[in-house]
């Protein structure tokens, strides 16, 4: 499975953003799926999953209640609606796929990756 992020850039603190997660190869459908992301010098935290019919979420305590996760299996595509965006919210972006079907939260639960995207939200 190959993933490719785009939709980052620069937003202003109290802005929204949508990163999109185009995937080719092996069944999306079946796979769940999670957004991560890391700042610079910081480990890569958890951000949302979502299982593989779109039907259960989770979300890290930090983005709950400004994020949302979603996919669209026929477009196999995965999305992440960032709404209320603040400083500390400046990472990378990462989309990544897993075999399973369920959502997952480490990501040594995911095995596909894709490349990242810059979020940079300035106060």
């Amino acid at each position: 499975v190959q993933l490719q992020a785009s939709g980052g850039g620069l937003v202003q603190a109290g802005g929204s953003m949508r990163l999109s997660c185009a995937a080719s190869g092996s069944p999306f459908s079946s796979s769940a799926m999670g957004w991560f992301r890391q700042a610079p010098g910081k480990e890569r935290d958890f951000v949302a999953t979502v299982n593989w019919r779109g039907s259960r979420e989770r979300y890290a305590d930090s983005v709950k209640g400004r994020f949302a996760i979603s996919r669209d299996n026929a477009k196999n595509t995965v999305y992440l609606q960032m709404n209320s965006l603040k400083p500390e919210d400046t990472a990378v972006y990462y989309c990544a796929g897993r075999s399973g079907s369920m959502v997952a939260t480490r990501p040594g639960e995911y095995h596909y990756w894709g490349q990242g995207t810059q979020v940079t939200v300035s106060s």
